[in-house]
């Protein structure tokens, strides 16, 4: 994966970080959070992947 993907990956993990915080809708709030985390571990896992094939 190019390295431009990983950075708007990385935006877009920050954009849903800052609407966790703001919302205040305790249920919003943990949707959020799970979409944050299941985000951040697709990230960690495309990371490693381009790292063993070398790209």
């Amino acid at each position: 994966m190019p390295e431009r993907q990983f950075i708007e990956q990385e935006v877009q993990i920050a954009r849903y970080r800052l609407l966790e915080r703001e919302v205040t809708d305790p249920l919003a709030a943990c949707l959020l959070h799970a979409i944050v985390e299941e985000l951040e571990a697709d990230l960690r896992r495309d990371r490693e992947i381009g790292g063993c094939s070398g790209s």
